[in-house]
C-alpha cells in the first residue's frame, strides 16, 4: 500500500510539472511577438545596398496588425501580439514610393534579423563605353559640397562699471535676539542689496566687490554668483559694526551673433553620399554641378531633394549624421 502511495504522488508530481510546463508554453505563445530588421536597397554590389529611411513595415497575423517605418539606418522594430499558436504566419509588408513593394512571411516563433532587400522601381539605363565597361546614363552630379550656417558669437567690452554704496550701521549693539545678527550671533548687524542692470544687450562680467572705508574686517559680502556674467546683478553686504562703504566695479560687454557660412565636403561611394555636421549648424544645403549647371538643394526640416533621399541619425554626441541615396536617373561623377 506504501508503494502505491508513492506510486500516486509521483504522478500527480508528473501532472503537475506537465501543467506548469503547458503554461509557460502558452504563456510564451501569448506574449507580443518581436520582430527586428533591417532595410537596404537590392545590389547585386554589396556595396550598394545602402539603408532605406522611411519604408513603411506592416506585420499582419489574423486580425492583429501593427505598421511602424524603417529609421536612417534602415532599422525596423515592431511589436505585434496576434493569437499565436506554434506555426502561425506572420506577413511582413514593406513600401516606399521608389521602391517596389515586398512582402514575406514567417511562422511562429520568430527567431531571426530580417534583412530586406527592395529593387527601385525604375532601373537605371545603362550605355557602352568602347573599353566595354557598362556606365550609368543618368544626370551627372559632380563637385558635390554642403553649404551650412554656424552662429558665431563676437564679446566686445563697451564700457566699466564703478559703483559706490554705503552699509549704515551702528557697532556694538547686541543682537538680543534680534533677526539680523553678526555671524556669531553676538552683535546687531544690517544688511543691505545693491541691485543693478546693464542696459539691453549688454552684460557685467568680471565683478568686484571691494569694502573701501569703515570697519571692514566686520562686514561679509553675501553673493555668490558674481563670477558669472550676468545683465542683472545684486550684491548683499553684512555689516555688524559701524557704517562701511563699498565699492562695486565690473566690465561691461556686448555679444553679438553672427551667421558664419562653412562647407563640408561628403563621402561618396556609388550612389550614396554621406557628411557629417556639428550639433549647433543650421540650414544645411547641397550645392553641386548637375549636367554643367550649378544647383543648390536645400534640405529644409524634412530633407527633401528632387534627386535623392535623404536621412540623419543624431547620436548622443549631438552631431548630425546626413546620408543621400540617389534616385534612379542620376549618377555622382568624381
Amino acid at each position: 500500500m506504501f508503494l502505491g502511495f508513492i506510486g500516486v504522488t509521483l504522478l500527480v508530481i508528473a501532472a503537475v510539472m506537465m501543467r506548469e510546463e503547458e503554461l509557460n508554453s502558452l504563456k510564451t505563445l501569448l506574449s507580443p511577438v518581436a520582430l527586428v530588421g533591417a532595410v537596404v536597397r537590392q545590389d547585386s554590389d554589396p556595396t550598394k545596398q545602402t539603408p532605406l529611411a522611411n519604408v513603411k513595415v506592416t506585420a499582419m497575423s489574423g486580425s492583429a496588425e501593427v505598421s511602424g517605418e524603417s529609421s536612417a539606418s534602415g532599422l525596423f522594430s515592431l511589436s505585434i501580439r496576434p493569437r499565436v499558436y506554434a506555426g502561425r504566419v506572420i506577413t511582413l509588408r514593406f513600401e516606399h514610393p521608389d521602391y517596389k513593394p515586398l512582402e514575406i512571411r514567417t511562422r511562429m516563433p520568430v527567431n531571426q534579423l530580417f534583412v530586406i532587400r527592395l529593387e527601385p522601381n525604375v532601373s537605371e539605363p545603362v550605355r557602352i563605353l568602347a573599353s566595354g565597361k557598362e556606365v550609368s546614363n543618368g544626370v551627372a552630379i559632380k563637385d558635390a559640397r554642403v553649404r551650412y550656417l554656424l552662429k558665431n558669437h563676437t564679446t566686445i567690452g563697451v564700457g566699466t562699471l564703478a559703483k559706490q554704496f554705503e552699509v549704515p550701521n551702528r557697532g556694538n549693539q547686541p543682537c538680543r535676539g534680534q533677526e539680523t545678527c553678526s555671524p556669531d550671533g553676538k552683535w546687531r548687524a544690517v544688511r543691505n542689496t545693491l541691485a543693478l542692470e546693464a542696459e539691453a544687450r549688454n552684460e557685467f562680467q568680471n565683478i568686484r566687490v571691494s569694502c573701501i572705508a569703515g570697519p571692514c574686517p566686520f562686514t561679509k559680502v553675501e553673493t555668490d554668483e558674481l563670477t558669472k556674467p550676468a545683465r542683472k546683478i545684486k550684491v548683499t553686504v553684512l555689516n555688524w559694526s559701524d557704517t562701511a562703504d563699498f565699492l562695486v566695479e565690473a566690465d561691461v560687454t556686448r555679444t553679438t551673433v553672427t551667421d558664419t557660412v562653412r562647407y563640408s565636403y561628403p563621402f561618396i561611394v556609388n550612389e550614396t553620399m554621406n557628411f557629417s555636421l556639428p550639433p549647433d549648424s543650421e540650414g544645411p544645403s547641397i550645392e553641386a554641378n548637375f549636367g554643367g549647371q550649378m544647383i543648390v538643394s536645400p534640405l529644409g526640416p524634412d530633407l527633401l531633394v528632387s534627386w535623392a533621399t535623404c536621412s540623419v541619425q543624431v547620436p548622443s554626441n549631438g552631431n548630425k549624421l546626413f546620408r543621400c541615396v540617389l534616385k534612379p536617373g542620376y549618377e555622382f561623377v568624381q
